[in-house]
């Protein structure tokens, strides 16, 4: 049996669902029986490859590089997986939607800096208007809740994922419980 192609992508969030996924731990030796990871931020990969089967997003979509991003990722996996609250609901990226994303750069760019106050234009994408949850843009398959997801919800939904069995989300632990 050939192993499944597994990627991850970071849009806007903190990386904390990442870590989470990394907190699988030995885990993860387990898991690599099953899955090559063909993309991530924690590999060296410069471009979404066609044919992945499981997609793992993490994030907002709050640029037009964001959008670009999830849009190519749905159009070349199989499923889709918003890992996160951040890829769910747009959480602590989208408290930039009451004010929007010109005052957002101003304070960043102009009002904080020391040397060469200027906003920058190439190398800071293009910021949408809105910070808006992955599912507005594409079609979702699983939704992994949580800030973030416990390793063990991780865990579980990819072994569901793997073997067709039904997905059982682990509840959900309080931080610090």
């Amino acid at each position: 049996m050939s192993k499944l192609r597994l990627a991850t992508a970071w849009l806007d969030g903190c990386s904390g669902c990442h870590m989470s996924f990394l907190d699988m731990d030995e885990r993860l030796l387990e898991l690599a029986q099953f899955v090559d990871i063909v993309y991530s931020p924690i590999v060296d990969t410069k471009e979404f490859p066609d044919g992945v089967d499981i997609a793992l997003v993490e994030g907002a979509v709050a640029s037009v590089d964001d959008e670009h991003k999830i849009r190519k990722i749905r159009a070349h996996c199989r499923t889709l997986v918003a890992m996160g609250d951040s890829a769910i609901t747009g959480n602590v990226p989208s408290m930039r939607n009451a004010f929007g994303p010109e005052p957002i750069l101003h304070r960043a760019y102009i009002e904080n800096a020391t040397t060469q106050p200027q906003i920058p234009c190439i190398v800071v994408p293009r910021l949408l208007k809105v910070v808006r949850p992955i599912h507005e843009f594409v079609d979702v398959d699983v939704f992994l809740p949580g800030c973030p997801p416990s390793a063990d919800t991780f865990h579980a939904a990819l072994t569901a994922i793997l073997t067709g069995k039904p997905l059982d989300i682990p509840a959900l632990t309080r931080f610090g419980a």
